[in-house]
């Protein structure tokens, strides 16, 4: 299944089209026991966050109006005088993350207009939602890439910013930007944990780049699916990213996947062109540490082990003579490729090539949790305690978690 990215670019929009879908319900009416006719039109029963609540029709406005003033636009230019040559455009992968587009006029220009000054021209749009009243927004790491770009915010009162990008995640689609303002209107952000297949979800965006605080809506279909979006130029893993068929469209990059408590339960990212109203969102619970450790670093700092690893599957195990059909195996890599950092919390810890790490506090990892994204839910300097398997035999590491540096 082919996975595209939600940002926008002129040249390359995707086909498919969303519709509106509700949760299924069953209507029911309210007979006034005093004669009175109940004010509120009752739509039906949902289940949310394992209770049994009762939804009244107004509950989608109520959450996109308490939403929708922290939703902003994203819009990226560059300049782009010199990025042609007498037989066409050269490729330069600003836009979309998976599915590399040509967003600008694609005329031949001569060499005389490739020596013209230098000209900014809008190359592609996202979303984003503000999470403090300062301006700092959380958007897909994707839609702010280009080191080479500028980027604009269009906030949903129609105020125009310059955005400086503060980090750009290194294990997740995230990325935090920062606008000059004060006294914004800030999300709520919920808890994705809490979410059940078949409650209710609303997705708010940058439609087409074009159109603001777009609505969409629908349901869960899916939790902790593991997908690998691309299309054979470049492509990123989602670990455990939220399916749903609310619409998703291109510039959607980004935007707030709400509940009908006006809740940001994750983070809009890609969309399946095979199949119509399949799209994936990031957990918002991934990227609370991002946003804590910018609050308090001013940049992402992600915890480390320190080891060189690879996944174990059925051929890694034969390869290797294992008797474990998951985990990570620590190995050696090329010479300069040591399987234990020097130095390093691993080290530290007495971990060794050829031990497998089967489980980090007790939750198990394989192909579908990789250590990696583990490890990540820690912050340096917390204490992790490791099941291993060394030599067929299993035992348990404790590690203290170091800062990674780039």
């Amino acid at each position: 299944m082919d996975i595209y990215p939600t940002n926008y670019s002129p040249e390359n929009s995707l086909k498919n089209k969303g519709s509106f879908s509700s949760p299924i319900a069953m209507a029911v009416f309210v007979a006034a026991i005093t004669g009175a006719i109940a004010g509120a039109s009752v739509a039906g029963y949902i289940i949310e966050n394992g209770q049994l609540v009762v939804e009244e029709e107004s509950a989608t406005t109520a959450a996109v109006e308490k939403v929708s003033p922290s939703v902003v636009s994203i819009i990226i230019s560059k300049d782009i005088s010199g990025d042609f040559n007498q037989t066409g455009p050269n490729i330069f992968p600003f836009d979309n993350f998976f599915d590399f587009g040509f967003p600008f006029d694609f005329r031949f220009r001569s060499t005389e207009e490739n020596n013209q000054a230098p000209r900014k021209q809008e190359i592609g749009g996202g979303t984003g939602f503000i999470i403090s009243e300062d301006g700092l927004i959380l958007t897909n790491k994707h839609v702010v890439l280009d080191l080479e770009a500028d980027y604009t915010v269009l906030t949903n009162d129609g105020r125009e910013f310059e955005a400086t990008v503060l980090a750009r995640d290194q294990i997740n689609d995230i990325a935090i930007v920062k606008i000059e303002a004060s006294g914004l209107s800030v999300v709520e952000l919920g808890n994705s944990d809490n979410l059940k297949l078949g409650q209710t979800v609303i997705a708010i965006g940058n439609a087409l780049g074009e159109f603001r605080n777009t609505v969409t809506k629908g349901i869960i279909s899916g939790i902790d699916r593991r997908v690998l979006a691309g299309n054979g130029q470049q492509s990123e893993v989602i670990e455990e990213a939220i399916q749903t068929d609310a619409a998703i469209n291109p510039g959607n990059s980004g935007g707030p996947l709400i509940n009908l408590s006006g809740q940001v339960v994750g983070i809009n990212t890609a969309v399946s062109q095979a199949g119509q109203l399949i799209g994936f969102a990031i957990p918002v619970n991934l990227a609370k540490n991002a946003i804590d450790s910018v609050r308090e670093f001013g940049r992402i700092v992600r915890p480390y082990i320190g080891v060189r690893y690879v996944m174990v599957n059925e051929g890694i195990a034969e390869e290797n003579n294992l008797n474990v059909d998951h985990g990570a195996l620590i190995v050696q890599g090329d010479e300069d490729q040591l399987a234990i950092v020097v130095n390093s919390p691993a080290e530290k810890a007495g971990l060794q090539s050829g031990d497998v790490i089967l489980e980090v506090n007790g939750r198990r990892i394989d192909l579908e949790n990789s250590l990696a994204h583990e490890i990540v839910k820690y912050r340096p300097g917390d204490q992790a305690e490791l099941k291993i398997s060394r030599d067929g035999q299993e035992q348990i590491v404790k590690i203290i978690l170091g800062e990674f540096e780039e």
